[in-house]
């Protein structure tokens, strides 16, 4: 669902960079203020398995592929705030150093992602966890609405394709709709599975109200390490090359076209692929544990100012 440039105009562009950057600011805020330092750690390492996760494409009906986004996953885990700084740390190397999104659309793709994706999903995700509590519940929540934000966020993007003039609403909306009404089933029990498995290993982490209790992280960072590199090195070569659901849509519909070649700002590991190394499966491996490293260092790095700037305002 990362739209690349040239899809949207400078208006939609604009406006929707205006809604992301004053978004994030009052995510970093709000994060800075109540992100308690148990939670550092997680922050790195959910951006990277998030990263991880959008390399591996699955295929779906109709010639199409889709990945998780991970911006629920992202808000069950570290709160809606931290979420939204996690997926946007994402987006932010996936556009600059990979190519996968426009850097005109970044604001777009920011807003639709890691915006209305982590606020709006952990909005929903609270209201089922009222109404079905428990382990199942939670299960259920998950899935839930993590199929539902990605109904949700493919709707915005149909309607910032229609005000860019670049595809009728009344034909982008049902394509956008159908394909990821799919995709979302994938994108939940994605969602599910690994709330699941960190349920049953570290149910601390799902907890809410113990931010305070020292909990050693250096296991699962541990673990989450060597899955994280085992996903992109052994596994993301061999995903699914199928069109992703926008990208079905655009050459369906016939906008496609509109792709800027080449792209606005050149990215050094454009489609996965480090130069020199040619189209190969080492190299997408490689390419997928750089990313993975770059997007945990820079989640971290922020994540520990965060911290800092949180534990310096209280001694103050």
């Amino acid at each position: 669902m990362h739209i690349p440039d040239g899809f949207l105009d400078g208006r939609t562009a604009a406006f929707t960079a205006a809604l992301s950057a004053t978004a994030l600011g009052i995510a970093l805020n709000q994060a800075k203020l109540t992100m308690p330092p148990r939670k550092t750690p997680l922050l790195g390492l959910t951006a990277a398995f998030i990263f991880a996760a959008q390399m591996l494409n699955f295929p779906v009906v109709g010639g199409t592929s889709g990945h998780l986004i991970g911006a629920v996953l992202a808000a069950i885990l570290l709160g809606p705030s931290a979420a939204v700084i996690a997926v946007t740390a994402v987006l932010i190397v996936q556009a600059l150093l990979f190519a996968d999104g426009g850097v005109l659309a970044l604001g777009a793709n920011v807003f639709n992602m890691a915006v209305a994706g982590s606020l709006g999903g952990y909005a929903l995700y609270r209201v089922v966890r009222r109404i079905a509590p428990g382990d199942r519940g939670r299960l259920l929540a998950a899935g839930f609405s993590s199929w539902c934000t990605t109904v949700f966020m493919s709707l915005l993007c149909a309607g910032e394709l229609a005000w860019s003039g670049t595809s009728p609403w009344s034909i982008t909306f049902p394509a956008m709709a159908n394909v990821h009404m799919i995709i979302g089933l994938g994108e939940g029990l994605i969602t599910m599975l690994a709330v699941a498995a960190i349920a049953r290993i570290r149910p601390d982490l799902l907890e809410e109200g113990n931010e305070k209790t020292a909990v050693s992280y250096a296991p699962i960072l541990a673990f989450g390490a060597v899955l994280i590199l085992g996903m992109v090195i052994f596994i993301a070569p061999f995903a699914s090359p199928l069109p992703d659901g926008l990208a079905h849509v655009a050459s369906s519909l016939g906008f496609g076209k509109n792709a800027l070649r080449p792209p606005v700002l050149h990215a050094p590991i454009a489609d996965y692929q480090i130069p020199g190394l040619g189209s190969s499966v080492a190299a997408t491996g490689m390419a997928g544990a750089l990313g993975a490293v770059v997007v945990f260092g820079l989640s971290l790095l922020l994540a520990h100012v965060l911290v800092r700037d949180h534990r310096q305002s209280d001694t103050t």
